[in-house]
């Protein structure tokens, strides 16, 4: 057993496992770029470790945008898992499709689905989807802010006995800052507020700050600091979390 802690915080380390995920940032997982066409990035890992016990975990991603003068289209993707001494302790799935309507340079429409799984949050299934309208309140030089203000319903069923289910609709804002002070660093910042409409004291706050600095075309290196607040989060999991975490892209 403690061979499972260390490796499952090493895990936690390096892929950035979420131990508190409530809001996804899709925000710092939109690629930037001036062309049309496809873009995205994928990788995945494998580990067994065995000395007292034997313990497996793996993980997969897939990020994959086409973008053309009016319209983007966004598909995220993500998988982990890791077991040992015959026991699942995490086993998380996320799939997110968003599309991105462009209607001036200040206006966009925004449309989005999302599915999610959690172990650690107790989340056994939430499934959102929305719309709403993005601004582009800054995209001139090196920076670039928006900011979202978008209605979404939310079903969510809690791993809890009995099994809770709960049907919401929300608010979900976001203001986001991109920063390119070199060519080769990029720095976002966002965060985001998620109220009931019918229960203002309902609500989840979400900021995050991340950093990617190119080590080649195709490769970088980045650096990721979440910070969650929920104020009735599933009984059990803790009001507020964070996560830092290090690690390598790779992008086509």
């Amino acid at each position: 057993m403690y061979l499972v802690r260390i490796v499952f915080s090493v895990l936690c380390i390096l892929t950035g496992i979420n131990a508190g995920a409530q809001i996804v940032n899709v925000e710092s997982r939109r690629i930037q770029t001036d062309t049309t066409g496809w873009a995205g990035s994928f990788g995945g890992s494998i580990n067994l470790a065995k000395n007292v016990d034997r313990v497996f975990s793996a993980g997969a991603f897939a990020h994959l945008q086409y973008k053309n003068s009016k319209n983007l289209y966004l598909f995220l993707g993500d998988y982990s898992f890791l077991k040992g001494a015959q026991k699942k302790y995490t086993d998380n799935t996320f799939f997110h499709l968003r599309y991105n309507r462009k209607i001036s340079n200040l206006l966009r429409w925004e449309v989005f689905t999302q599915l999610q799984t959690n172990k650690i949050s107790k989340i056994d299934n939430r499934f959102l989807t929305g719309m709403g309208p993005r601004l582009k309140l800054s995209g001139s030089g090196r920076l670039q802010v928006y900011l979202g203000v978008l209605a979404m319903y939310e079903y969510e069923r809690e791993l809890t006995e009995p099994p809770v289910s709960h049907h919401n609709v929300r608010n979900s804002s976001y203001l986001s800052f991109t920063l390119k002070p070199t060519a080769t660093l990029e720095i976002i910042s966002t965060t985001f507020y998620q109220p009931r409409f019918d229960q203002w004291g309902d609500f989840r706050i979400l900021n995050q700050e991340s950093a990617n600095l190119s080590i080649t075309q195709k490769l970088s290196a980045t650096i990721n600091w979440n910070y969650l607040y929920d104020q009735v989060p599933v009984e059990g999991i803790p009001r507020s979390n964070y996560t830092f975490s290090t690690g390598f892209k790779y992008a086509f």
